[in-house]
């Protein structure tokens, strides 16, 4: 079973990874083919800027999502320089479950949003609906928020014991 789990996790991982990267070179392929169309052609794709625009959502989220895989978000971390380690670990595991409560609320507005844009059934990259692409805001934040609650749970539970 264990076996599974780290193939599992091993394949989660690459997936993820090529999703980022290939959402970063469908944005910039699209940007640079803009571009080379409206400077040389004078013409552009209808939906090229909208394409742009969405996919800088999805790797922006995406990128969050694999920070939050390997906790290596971007943090504020010049007093627990200080602390000593029991602390550093309680006030990481503290840090964390902030950030997973921050993370929820965020996937419960983004769902919300999500329904809304459903009902209204706007277009928004030629005639793929506003909801497709919105669809990554509640997925990416709850995704995090379990991450950083499991981390949260790690530091907790790599305190060092007291020394009595």
């Amino acid at each position: 079973m264990k076996h599974f789990l780290e193939t599992f996790v091993r394949m989660a991982r690459r997936v993820e990874d090529g999703a980022l990267i290939a959402l970063f070179l469908s944005m910039m392929l699209m940007a640079v083919a803009q571009i080379l169309l409206r400077n040389l052609f004078s013409s552009g794709i209808v939906w090229g800027d909208s394409f742009v625009s969405m996919m800088v959502l999805w790797t922006a989220l995406f990128g969050a999502m694999v920070a939050s895989r390997d906790d290596s978000h971007i943090r504020v971390e010049v007093a627990s320089r200080f602390l000593p380690e029991r602390v550093r670990r309680l006030v990481a595991g503290l840090t964390s479950w902030f950030a997973a409560a921050v993370c929820g609320f965020l996937c419960y507005a983004s769902g919300v949003f999500l329904a809304s844009e459903y009902e209204d059934g706007l277009a928004a990259v030629g005639s793929v609906p506003s909801w497709v692409f919105a669809v990554i805001l509640p997925a990416a934040f709850g995704i995090m928020a379990f991450r950083h609650f499991a981390h949260g749970v790690s530091n907790f539970l790599s305190v060092p014991r007291a020394v009595s």
